[in-house]
């Protein structure tokens, strides 16, 4: 079927205009006349997204924000009781997103041929995550989809909220960090060169932090495109590294072992794991299930692993906690409040606590590695400035010694 638009005059001789889904223009120009209207204008509304697959390739990415509007729209739409499809072409209409335009447009078809909603969204793996197509299947299965889609909210707005808090932590040193890079390159190759012409004709002995300088300047000067070249070299094969196993394991395991940042992705992983293994439980997904949907969507490859250590135990009849407990980066309070949640058979309850206990450690993380990385910013500063300051002002100094003489 295809959507038309279509402008029309009624029995009182007013314009109306609207949408209409049929099989062909004769169908849709029939449905219109079924409703008292002349039809004057009937034109087939083309997929906005299906542009072009560079344009698509381009623009696949969702911002959280949309995809919570997207979120929380459909499930006002089926809690009032829309029909699915209508619901869904709802959405195409009234989304921004030129991705999630398409992603929806395609569930929609999928629908349409008979498929189910989360089968239907787990084709579009790029902007629906395994654990929002699990969330999706599980309310499904048990007629719980309102419910389903309110811990969903609740989800993507937490990790949204947490990333956004470590990205404003990062965001200050990491301006700063340009900042000197770039004003340390400036100085070497505008400034040093002048002051070094003259320091050369006045013929006094250069103090080391001039001569390290003036090298530096030469090497730069001279070399720039050797050292662009291996920049883009080493770029180029980082990039490529890392998107191998090896590589993301080996990236993610270096994070986790950084003083300050380290801790604070882990207790962010707690964090998500916590919040994570709640809802899927609560939602009646098995916990195998839920162990490897964990795995994929943690963020962060030396973690996942542990969780596929921890499935393969599991799958060998023992507990979770007990599997926990060989694990690493997981903590003493999370493996005792499994623990306690198992024994008494409040899991869900106890995996909510320590949510909320972990959001909190993420927030003084997140002022802690501000205090930390503050001072660290300050040495950088005084070094650079320092250095050129020496590199420049002891000679000029020497310079003004012989004039007195």
């Amino acid at each position: 079927m295809s959507n038309y638009s279509f402008q029309a005059i009624d029995a009182k001789g007013a314009v109306v205009k609207g949408d209409i889904e049929a099989n062909s223009s004769d169908e849709a120009a029939n449905i219109i006349a079924d409703k008292g209207y002349i039809p004057y204008e009937l034109k087939e509304k083309k997929l906005k997204a299906a542009k072009s697959g560079l344009m698509l390739r381009i623009n696949r990415k969702v911002k959280i924000a949309d995809l919570i509007i997207f979120t929380k729209q459909f499930r006002s739409l089926f809690k009032a009781g829309v029909p699915l499809v209508r619901a869904f072409q709802v959405l195409e209409a009234q989304t921004q997103s030129d991705a999630l335009k398409y992603a929806i447009a395609s569930i929609l078809k999928n629908i349409r041929e008979g498929v189910t909603l989360s089968v239907a969204m787990g084709n579009q793996e790029k902007i629906f995550s395994p654990l929002y197509c699990s969330m999706i299947r599980a309310g499904e299965m048990s007629g719980t989809l309102p419910e389903a889609l309110e811990r969903l909210i609740y989800m993507i707005e937490h990790e949204g909220k947490i990333k956004s808090d470590i990205k404003s932590a990062l965001q200050y040193p990491i301006m700063v960090t340009v900042a000197l890079t770039g004003a340390f390159f400036f100085l070497l190759n505008f400034v040093v060169p002048s002051f070094a012409n003259n320091f050369s004709k006045a013929g006094i002995d250069l103090p080391l932090p001039t001569q390290i300088a003036i090298t530096l300047h030469h090497f730069v000067s001279d070399y720039w495109f050797l050292i662009l070249a291996c920049i883009i070299v080493v770029i180029f094969a980082l990039r490529l590294w890392l998107k191998t196993e090896n590589g993301k394991y080996m990236k993610d395991s270096l994070i986790l072992r950084i003083p300050v940042i380290g801790p604070l992705f882990i207790k962010a992983a707690m964090s998500r794991f916590a919040s994570i293994f709640g809802m899927l439980q609560s939602s009646g997904v098995p916990v195998m299930s839920t162990m490897k949907i964990l795995s994929g969507v943690i963020g962060n490859a030396a973690i996942s692993r542990e969780f596929d250590r921890v499935r393969d135990y599991m799958g060998e009849g023992q507990g979770i906690a007990v599997t926990l407990q060989s694990a690493k980066y997981f903590t003493p309070m999370v493996i005792d409040m499994v623990a306690i949640g198992e024994e008494t058979g409040n899991l869900e309850e106890m995996l909510h606590e320590v949510s909320l206990h972990y959001d909190d450690e993420v927030s003084y993380a997140v002022k802690g590695l501000s205090e930390f990385i503050g001072p660290i910013l300050i040495v950088g500063l005084a070094a650079v400035v320092g250095f050129f300051a020496l590199a420049i002002f002891m000679p000029m100094w020497d310079m003004t010694k012989m004039t007195k003489f």
